[in-house]
């Protein structure tokens, strides 16, 4: 106690700094060596520093930045990708779309080129007679979608082989196979120079894809009559020695953007009527 007392007694003895006058302003330690203010812009420059010194973010403040920064940033990654969606759709159907119009050209060139021979005359008894030919369409399936085949004798021959030989007519057929890829379809095209009884299996790989990404293939024949059919057979009695008047063609692709609705591609060929629809 005794030397806090000696020591309040010697704090006590000292005297405040007293304000020092210039030019009838007083200047304190703090302001000494700074240009001479008055009161009033003293305490104007000390509440401009206080809140200098007391200025920043709020968490709200904070907040709603970032969130604007989110709806902003989420809005530029929508737009780019769904550009690059557009895109890609656009040239997937532009595949599609080129792929169903070579093989239309292809079959329809085909069946225009349908081959039937020619009338022999019997010199001995004065009748006319021909060669049988072959138009085989059988109505298939394949996971209840429609894979349809067809066969017939053509001139439209391809030679891939590199030799000079021509057949003539030769036999042009399409069968279909699933995809290995998928669960989509391939349309096979097979060109040879005889006409065989029996058609390339499902283990076979004869001829070349036509097309890729099918849903179902449908050949449908339209007889004298016009009446609709799904299977031709111009070995069968009803329909010996018979080609159709008019075959429809309907080819079904994936369709990327919407895959509940395929691309549908349909057109049909009327054979050539000069040769005669029956004989």
């Amino acid at each position: 106690m005794p030397k806090i007392r000696e020591n309040y007694k010697r704090i006590k003895q000292f005297k405040p700094i007293q304000p020092i006058k210039q030019r009838g302003h007083p200047i304190t330690l703090g302001t000494l060596g700074l240009p001479a203010i008055s009161s009033a812009q003293a305490r104007r420059a000390g509440t401009y520093n206080f809140r200098h010194l007391q200025s920043g973010f709020t968490l709200i403040e904070i907040l709603i930045a970032i969130f604007i920064f989110s709806v902003v940033l989420t809005t530029i990654y929508t737009s780019y990708t769904g550009t690059f969606r557009v895109i890609d759709v656009t040239e997937s159907q532009a595949k599609t779309y080129r792929m169903a119009r070579i093989a239309m050209e292809r079959i329809l060139e085909d069946l225009e080129s349908v081959y039937i021979p020619e009338r022999e005359e019997n010199t001995k008894s004065g009748e006319e007679s021909f060669k049988p030919f072959q138009f085989v369409g059988e109505d298939r399936e394949i996971k209840g979608r429609c894979a349809d085949t067809l066969r017939f004798i053509s001139r439209a021959h391809i030679n891939l082989s590199g030799q000079e030989q021509d057949f003539g007519a030769a036999e042009i057929g399409y069968y279909v196979k699933e995809n290995g890829e998928g669960e989509d379809f391939a349309l096979y095209r097979i060109d040879r120079p005889v006409f065989e009884e029996a058609f390339p299996s499902e283990e076979e790989t004869g001829g070349f894809v036509l097309c890729e990404r099918l849903v179902s293939v449908n050949f449908t024949y339209y007889e004298e009559n016009d009446k609709v059919v799904e299977n031709w057979d111009s070995a069968s009695d009803a329909l010996k020695n018979k080609i159709p008047k008019m075959v429809s063609i309907s080819l079904e692709f994936v369709n990327s953007a919407d895959p509940e609705t395929p691309l549908r591609f349909m057109t049909s060929v009327a054979l050539p009527i000069e040769q005669g629809y029956s004989w």
